[in-house]
């Protein structure tokens, strides 16, 4: 039925499949960056936690009998060391993306995206009327100035930007100019913190923290339990007013079955493990960098590192030899870029002297 289609992604060397990797390889294709995916310690605190529960499930949506003390306590948590008024959780990360989308953006109104969004944010405009959605540059402060002062509206028009705080492809931090612009127009400001939570900002809370600015009523912030923190979720902060509106219009939160009580519980042990470990963890992050530096003469603001191939033949060539030599990268294509990248993860559970090796490795396809 789709063998032609599938004919033709095979041609261009895009096809995808599902892989059991050899678990002995060393990481550094994941977004495991603070490496909690294998902390049991984590694991069994977070067990221990659901296990005292009288249920373990979550067992309806939110709104009707789904809602835990545990989901509770997150929530509560991420407000406070976020500094946000309030705080919802969800299923993941695409759904949190397709809620404030989805929901926010309401008749008349003018959404403004960067053109690198995550895919989730990208399928939740086809819910919108065309003429409702602006895409502007990639990082491009000038371009989306210029964007909004053309972009025909009503007086009545709420004016939307969304932005990534770190490009999950490029490693970029989003410029806090954009921030400024936000206020400037009186625009509200979605921020998806999928990859820089738990990895830059003074406290590691992400972009926010990195810029030391703090949340404001026209701010929204996005995060994922599925990255750094070692787990499966996500989670929104906004004023209570937001959230309300949210709990009320966001249909991927209406109709679904609230958040697992257990991947809950393990973002709760990861953020309280971030707090109570940040000078270390910090440390790791900036001696993993220096590395980078040092090796690939790349000056990188996060741990995605993108290693530019334009071959996606090559680039799952390289990722095969790699293999061999112990290691695991990403070799990205397309759709998710424009053209076929090496994506190094340099996680900080990763020993320096195995990041040292797959740099020397990585140095001969640098162009």
């Amino acid at each position: 039925m789709y063998d032609n289609e599938l004919k033709a992604i095979h041609k261009s060397n895009r096809h995808r499949k599902r892989e059991v990797f050899d678990e002995n390889l060393h990481d550094l294709a994941s977004n495991d960056y603070l490496g909690f995916a294998t902390n049991k310690t984590l694991f069994t605190n977070a067990y221990e936690k659901v296990l005292k529960e009288k249920y373990h499930a979550p067992k309806a949506s939110m709104l009707v009998n789904g809602y835990s003390k545990i989901h509770k306590e997150f929530e509560d948590k991420l407000k406070t060391v976020n500094n946000f008024e309030d705080a919802i959780i969800l299923g993941s990360g695409f759904m949190a993306n397709l809620a404030m989308i989805e929901a926010l953006v309401r008749k008349g109104d003018i959404l403004f995206i960067d053109e690198q969004y995550h895919a989730s944010g990208m399928l939740a405009t086809k819910l919108l009327k065309e003429s409702q959605v602006v895409l502007f540059k990639h990082n491009d402060v000038k371009d989306l100035k210029e964007k909004i002062a053309l972009a025909p509206r009503k007086k009545s028009s709420r004016l939307i930007i969304a932005i990534e705080g770190v490009y999950s492809m490029e490693g970029d931090i989003a410029p806090e100019e954009i921030f400024h612009i936000a206020d400037e127009f009186k625009a509200l400001l979605l921020v998806d913190e999928a990859h820089s939570s738990g990895v830059i900002g003074n406290n590691l809370m992400g972009i926010f923290d990195y810029y030391n600015i703090r949340p404001k009523e026209n701010h929204v912030k996005m995060g994922t339990l599925g990255k750094a923190y070692g787990s499966y979720g996500a989670y929104i902060l906004a004023s209570k007013e937001i959230i309300d509106f949210l709990s009320n219009r966001a249909k991927s939160i209406i109709y679904t079955t609230a958040p697992s009580l257990f991947d809950t519980a393990l973002g709760l042990e990861s953020l309280n493990y971030i707090l109570k470990n940040t000078s270390s963890i910090k440390q790791k992050i900036q001696n993993h960098l220096k590395i980078i530096e040092e090796e690939l003469g790349i000056h990188a603001q996060s741990l995605i590192i993108p290693i530019s191939i334009n071959d996606n033949k090559k680039v799952i060539q390289i990722q095969e030899e790699l293999k061999e030599k112990g290691f695991l990268v990403g070799a990205i294509r397309q759709p998710t870029v424009s053209s076929a990248i090496i994506r190094l993860i340099a996680k900080i559970d990763i020993d320096s002297k195995l990041l040292r090796e797959v740099c020397k490795h990585l140095k001969e396809y640098l162009s």
